[in-house]
């Protein structure tokens, strides 16, 4: 896995994302690239998003992942696992899944909890998106989330 890195050469957004089939008999081979955003906001110009060339705590960063279908049929889950640096905030489909525990269990983010309370964005370890056949077929997409730098 390749992962983008700040000046100071702290890891903070993977690069490259796992894609698995949903379906054994015929998955689909699936290429993945992602593209980092901090976002800037200014009097004059408002809100922005820039590449993400150096990082700092607070910055709200956007990570952009493109998936192509390469090849195969049916769907596939893009996990992306999150760096401990990076607090998730948000996606920008109402797909996604999230685990607090290191990818052994899923769901939405309102039903999780880690041990006696609810789960915050903050407690996100994982990130999955589950990409049906339907919108698989189409060949290419994008999924979008946000997060702060820690």
């Amino acid at each position: 896995m390749k992962w983008f890195r700040n000046a100071g050469g702290l890891a903070l957004v993977p690069a490259a994302l796992i894609a698995t089939g949903a379906q054994a008999t015929s998955q689909p081979a699936v290429a993945t690239d992602s593209a980092v955003y901090v976002e800037r906001v200014s009097a004059g110009a408002g809100r922005r998003l820039e590449p993400a060339r150096t990082l700092s705590r607070g910055d709200r960063i956007v990570t952009v992942v493109t998936w192509y279908r390469m090849g195969g049929q049916g769907g596939f889950v893009i996990t992306n696992p999150l760096p401990q640096r990076l607090a998730y905030q948000e996606s920008a489909q109402d797909n996604q899944e999230v685990s607090v525990d290191g990818g052994r269990s899923w769901g939405r983010l309102e039903t999780m909890r880690v041990g006696n309370r609810m789960a915050t964005p903050e407690d996100v370890t994982h990130v999955r998106w589950r990409i049906p056949a339907t919108m698989a077929a189409q060949g290419r997409g994008q999924i979008a989330y946000s997060g702060i730098v820690r």
